[in-house]
């Protein structure tokens, strides 16, 4: 595949879609985001098959000897930050925890804490 300079591909895969799909465009892609909740409005219950999930797409990244970066967007919180790293993860969305918080300022910091733990 040939990228522009700087021109990074990333793939969404919504939370019922299996991370098999991915195994043979692994390398041609520089970021997975495995959404954790269903698309289309935020607040939603975190989706526990998703550390699963993420196990396995970090095993097809290494399997490949690819760069590829996982994203977790949906649900992320302090209770499963830590949790997702330990699975893999590289990036995590955190939106209505961040937002509707009483410092969201500080509720990034502790985050950032608890994920690098």
């Amino acid at each position: 595949a040939i990228k522009a300079e700087g021109m990074r591909a990333g793939v969404a895969i919504n939370p019922h879609t299996n991370v098999s799909l991915l195994e043979d465009v692994i390398n041609d892609i520089d970021l997975v985001c495995i959404m954790s909740v269903n698309p289309g409005f935020g607040g939603q219950s975190f989706i526990e098959n998703t550390y699963k999930k993420t196990r396995q797409l970090k095993e097809i990244i290494l399997d490949n000897n690819a760069s590829t970066q996982i994203e977790i967007d949906g649900g992320v919180n302090s209770q499963n930050a830590k949790k997702l790293v330990d699975a893999g993860a590289d990036v995590l969305v955190a939106g209505s925890f961040v937002f509707k918080s009483q410092d969201p300022k500080q509720t990034v910091k502790e985050l950032k804490q608890i994920a690098n733990s």
